[in-house]
């Protein structure tokens, strides 16, 4: 009877218990010690049981995303097993700040495409209400509402996030510091603007103190006089290394290389890279330099340096690894070095380089019959970008003329974002 009992508990232990308890259990079965209610059923049942995984959440109006956003979605996947996140409509980004320069479709694409998301909902409310939270509890099965230290602000002056608060279900993140939206925007209305008064060394001077992180004379303490802010973007080996995949190629892999500027990186950018990465096993994207930007596409641009262009590249679910600063022309030593097997270029570009007959960047792999043009499945570029943003700002200025409440949400948003600079302390973990 006792050899019975060891072969009947000794199976049911192999079956997943650690050894220690197994033997703690075994011990107490044979001796007739076991507590009442606890047999085999529970025994064999309990190695089993799968933890359910922590579901988090974090919406945002995610326009012109950039890797401030993608930092933020990190640190968010970090504090669960699986990341759902919102985007808020146009509507209620229209109510609540002015209309978006990316619309919902595009900025869909753009959360879809972060490695870190696992789910999207579309047409998330601006606010956390009782009911919308209700909904990610019960139907989501979310866990927790994450969202940044820095304050999120609706019209009236209140807190965004109030009721996930008061319901124990929120924690919070550290803002990334560096880049904001409304940053971004301020950086290229000035180089737009400097560059129709003044002349190409002024023009490369301003963007230069945008995207190095350096005060113009009209801003002090990081502000300007109209409330923008002018963040300082510090790049550091340990943040490159959190975005990077840190695996290469396998021993056969077929490599695809795709190159560009990636300045403001949008849904176009996104798209190709998707459809370069369907082309192979491995994706690696050359991201050329200031200075070879600069030279290729105005003084005015890149908007965004190198450092701020290479962490948007690989938030990028389809990329693999980036080459940062990468040469303009495609060589030989290159495509040997990387054991390039096809080189990828779009139709919708900036500039038609890739068809020309002489001093084409592409010559290499063109001669070596592994280029190939591959057809962009959005009609969008960083000028694209530029333009809404343009005619975006004056057709908030219009409107602000004429509105006496959008002026004083402004001024309440302006309050909330300086009382929070003042007040600003080291938040740990990113």
């Amino acid at each position: 009877m006792v050899w019975e009992k060891e072969k009947i508990v000794g199976t049911c232990l192999l079956g997943g218990a650690a050894f220690a308890v197994g033997a703690s259990f075994l011990h107490l079965f044979l001796n007739g010690d076991l507590p009442l209610g606890l047999g085999l059923g529970t025994c064999v049942l309990s190695p089993f049981r799968k933890r359910k995984p922590v579901r988090v959440y974090m919406d945002g109006c995610f326009d012109m995303m950039h890797y401030g956003h993608c930092n933020a979605l990190r640190q968010a996947r970090v504090l669960g097993d699986q990341l759902v996140v919102g985007v808020v409509s146009d509507e209620e980004i229209i109510a609540n700040k002015g209309p978006p320069v990316t619309p919902l479709h595009e900025r869909m694409i753009m959360v879809k495409a972060v490695k870190w998301v696992d789910e999207v909902i579309s047409d998330a409310p601006y606010a956390i209400t009782e009911e919308f939270m209700k909904k990610l509890f019960d139907e989501y099965q979310i866990d927790y509402i994450i969202h940044g230290d820095d304050p999120c602000v609706l019209p009236d002056g209140t807190d965004a996030y109030a009721h996930a608060k008061k319901a124990g279900r929120y924690k919070q993140i550290k803002r990334t510091e560096g880049v904001s939206s409304t940053d971004i925007v301020g950086r290229m209305l000035l180089c737009v603007r400097e560059r129709s008064v003044s002349d190409s060394h002024n023009r490369s001077s301003l963007q230069r103190q945008f995207s190095h992180g350096h005060d113009s004379p009209r801003f002090k303490d990081g502000v300007s006089s109209a409330g923008t802010r002018v963040s300082h973007f510090l790049p550091t080996s340990r943040r490159i290394v959190q975005f990077s995949n840190g695996k290469g190629p396998g021993p056969d892999a077929r490599i695809v290389y795709i190159d560009g500027a990636f300045d403001l990186f949008h849904a176009g950018h996104v798209e190709i890279l998707r459809r370069a990465r369907e082309l192979g096993d491995f994706l690696l994207v050359g991201i050329h330099n200031d200075q070879t930007v600069s030279a290729k596409r105005g003084a005015h641009r890149p908007i965004m340096n190198l450092h701020e262009r290479s962490l948007s590249v690989l938030a990028c679910r389809y990329v693999d690894e980036v080459i940062i600063g990468a040469p303009w022309e495609v060589s030989k030593d290159t495509i040997t070095t990387f054991d390039i097997s096809l080189v990828v270029h779009g139709t919708v570009a900036e500039s038609d380089d890739f068809q020309r007959e002489e001093e084409n960047p592409y010559a290499v792999p063109i001669s070596m019959g592994i280029f190939q043009v591959l057809e962009s499945p959005l009609d969008i570029t960083t000028s694209t970008i530029i333009r809404r943003i343009v005619a975006n700002h004056e057709a908030y200025q219009a409107s602000c003329y004429s509105c006496s409440f959008i002026l004083k949400r402004n001024l309440k948003k302006e309050a909330s974002e300086k009382k929070y600079y003042e007040q600003k302390a080291f938040v740990s973990g990113d």
